[in-house]
């Protein structure tokens, strides 16, 4: 093969490879996770880093007290804003959380505090206090009631905290479209770190509590997700994205090979000595 089809080759596959892997700095994005479309209602999470989330906010706690989110946010916390009444994913994303927290090492209530609030204006406090029972009686260790609130609001209150924390969703019929994240704060409610999906390990949430303690920002994983993962809003949950990662991987074996023939070729045109 001459040396120019060669290159023309390599860089052919090069481009492709590009494209398929990054396709954000080439084509327009379509089905990310966590990036809000340019434009019609967005479903996605746009993150905000650094930034502080308006602790003035009122919201109602378990009894139907209204509170602010300066109350509820005085240590480290692990924010999840689902919906209460979501047959899905929201439930998965607790159940998990339950569990990790049952490994989590330190003192809830006093080393952290986890917060749940409901995006559905039309929850109340009756709902969200059964639903705090049912995942504190998952937690074997002890766990006090102040450790996990779990809070319902109006829908400006809402909408003002999720813009914040750049968690966009749309209602549709009962249910809602909407990514899956937990969001973790620092005591001045500063945004340290995003954790993406239902999956939670305990080392992470561990790590991005250290973080939110010391008020740093913390690596997102949330690149690997959205490399590795779609949310199908149909479904409302992330699929695997075999196809793609299975097309990378041979584009990489092709790329490697193509490199072989070039140098195979320069090293049998070079003169011997």
């Amino acid at each position: 093969m001459p040396d120019h089809s060669r290159w023309s080759l390599f860089i052919s596959i090069l481009l492709f490879l590009l494209v398929v892997a990054h396709p954000g700095t080439i084509l327009p994005h379509s089905g990310d996770h966590h990036h809000k479309p340019d434009s019609g209602p967005g479903i996605g999470i746009d993150e905000k880093l650094g930034q502080t989330i308006p602790l003035d906010l009122i919201f109602y706690d378990e009894q139907g007290g209204s509170i602010s989110l300066r109350k509820m946010i005085y240590k480290p916390t692990i924010f999840s804003p689902v919906f209460y009444a979501c047959p899905d994913v929201c439930n998965f994303l607790l159940t998990n959380l339950a569990s990790a927290l049952n490994r989590l090492p330190g003192r809830p209530g006093e080393d952290y505090l986890v917060l749940s609030i409901s995006f559905d204006e039309t929850e109340n406090h009756e709902l969200a206090l059964e639903k705090k029972r049912l995942y504190l009686k998952m937690i074997e260790k002890p766990f006090p009631e102040n450790g996990w609130r779990f809070l319902t609001g109006d829908r400006e209150n809402i909408l003002q905290l999720t813009n914040s924390v750049g968690f966009f969703f749309k209602r549709e019929r009962k249910n809602f479209l909407h990514p899956v994240a937990l969001i973790v704060l620092s005591p001045d409610g500063k945004i340290t770190r995003y954790l993406y999906g239902t999956e939670i390990l305990p080392f992470d949430l561990k790590m991005a509590l250290l973080e939110a303690s010391e008020g740093r920002t913390g690596p997102t994983i949330s690149k690997v997700l959205r490399f590795c993962f779609s949310y199908d809003p149909k479904g409302r949950k992330y699929v695997f994205n075999t196809l793609k990662i299975t097309g990378i991987v041979t584009l990489t074996f092709a790329l490697f090979f193509v490199l072989f023939l070039v140098w195979r070729g320069k090293k049998r045109a070079s003169p011997k000595g």
